[in-house]
């Protein structure tokens, strides 16, 4: 069967390699009895394990993680807290409103002024800032958690390093501010004494905040204004009040004096640690937290009337003495849900002053909004109401807030057809019959153009001095 011409292999090998050479033609007899597409798709699959095999990626999951929970944090909400009836303030404040106001306005309105009065519950929703938790697993190399938190945070302790550079560099003045301000009161035999403050630049300070102390000196001609403001406080403020001192009112501009202004008060502490960087200033601006302080140290230490840059003084404030005012009213019980700080009228020394200041020494929050300044007043009065030694009353939300902001834009619109003039006259005759002021609430009612016809329109008219204001810039 097989011939070699070298010396021939042992039988059992040729045996093997014979039935070796009879499984390969099986074998091969086989193949070729398979249909072809068979062997197409065989080689097909072997193809695409083999390109798996090269080219594949393996991919890392991200680590599942449970969402956080939205963090709701309701800042005393109605009921939560003692409330004070307002029965007796309220007809006090109906027969001192209407003992001042005019009778040209009573005899050019004829319709009957309904009773206005609101029911807010203000939740504030607080939400963690997201932080990435996310982990890249079964991988060589390392992952940076990056917390938008901490980046905020970095931030505004850069920011507020900033600020406090500046209060450290204030020169002392302690005996400069207390000097000019006590020669000021006494040289102008001021009646009443009012405070306003201003913490932003000159460039925001508009036609708004000049009709504001327009109003006050309408209202009260013969009052004396000290605007403590840093800005203010230089030849461009100056020239920005000059109509005024010109026209023989009584204002001066002052730059604060913190340590003279927070001494022997919780304030002083608190300012120091603030000085020395061991106070977080939160969230919210430093200076806004800060002039809600100033306020209630400044009537603390000299007594008087604070008024916020958008209060409309609508009539004398000369029969009010310490009263804080309601901003919101619960409908069905009578009681207040919250009060606001825009407008303080005290006594030197008076004891709820100093409590609103160590309050706010003590439970300084810089990251939400309104808990050292609306929250405060509604907090400790609410603890100190029915206490002996406490002489002050509430007046409720027509005294200074007849519109809550919510409804603020109200007051800007003019008439749309009859039933809108109709409720625009009978609100205008009830905030000229029951308000002393109006609170514009800057923020949201700061873009709002006056319309013909408005609240807002008449108010201007009644108010103003100047009368050189125009709708739109207003």
């Amino acid at each position: 069967m097989f011939d070699f011409d070298g010396p021939k292999l042992p039988r059992p090998l040729i045996l093997f390699l014979h039935h070796l050479q009879e499984l390969k033609r099986s074998v091969l007899d086989f193949l070729l009895c398979l249909p072809t597409s068979i062997l197409a798709f065989t080689l097909l699959l072997l193809l695409v394990y083999n390109g798996f095999s090269v080219f594949c990626i393996h991919l890392p999951f991200l680590a599942k993680t449970s969402p956080e929970p939205a963090n709701f944090s309701p800042e005393y909400p109605a009921g939560k807290f003692p409330l004070l009836r307002l029965s007796s303030s309220y007809s006090s404040l109906r027969s001192l409103s209407s003992s001042s106001s005019s009778s040209s306005t009573s005899s050019s309105l004829s319709t009957s002024s309904s009773s206005f009065s609101s029911k807010l519950y203000v939740v504030k929703e607080e939400n963690p800032p997201p932080i990435l938790k996310t982990h890249l697993q079964n991988h060589s190399f390392s992952v940076i958690r990056i917390s938008t938190s901490s980046i905020r945070s970095h931030r505004r302790l850069k920011k507020h390093k900033r600020k406090l550079k500046i209060l450290r560099s204030l020169p002392p003045q302690s005996s400069q501010f207390s000097t000019r301000i006590r020669e000021f009161f006494a040289a102008g035999n001021c009646k009443p004494r009012f405070f306003m403050t201003w913490i932003s630049s000159l460039d925001f300070f508009g036609d708004r905040e000049l009709f504001a102390i327009e109003s006050l000196f309408k209202s009260h001609p013969n009052a004396c204004l000290v605007m403590v403001s840093n800005s203010m406080d230089s030849k461009k403020g100056n020239q920005i009040l000059k109509p005024f001192s010109d026209t023989g009112f009584k204002v001066m501009t002052i730059s604060p004096d913190f340590d003279f202004i927070f001494k022997n008060t919780h304030a002083g502490a608190w300012f120091c640690r603030l000085r020395e960087g061991n106070v977080d200033p939160g969230e919210v601006a430093l200076g806004q937290n800060l002039s809600n302080l100033l306020r209630l140290a400044l009537l603390y230490k000299f007594g008087g009337i604070y008024v916020d840059t958008d209060i409309i003084i609508l009539k004398s404030f000369s029969k009010l003495r310490n009263v804080i005012g309601a901003q919101t009213v619960d409908i069905e019980t009578g009681n207040w849900s919250r009060l606001n700080n825009a407008v303080l009228i005290f006594d030197k020394n008076h004891p709820l002053l100093f409590k609103f200041i160590q309050e706010f020494a003590l439970t300084f929050n810089g990251n939400k909004w309104g808990h050292n300044g609306p929250y405060l007043v509604s907090r400790v009065v609410s603890r100190v109401s029915g206490r002996t030694g406490y002489n002050f009353t509430i007046l409720p939300p027509s005294a200074y807030y007849p519109v809550d902001w919510t409804r603020i834009r109200s007051l800007f619109q003019g008439p749309r057809d009859e039933i809108h003039s109709n409720w625009l006259i009978s609100k205008l005759k009830q905030i000229r019959n029951e308000s002393f002021a109006v609170h514009l609430w800057n923020r949201q009612s700061r873009s709002l153009e006056i319309e013909k016809g408005s609240i807002i329109h008449h108010i201007l008219s009644d108010c103003c001095i100047f009368c050189n204001h125009s709708s739109s810039s207003l």
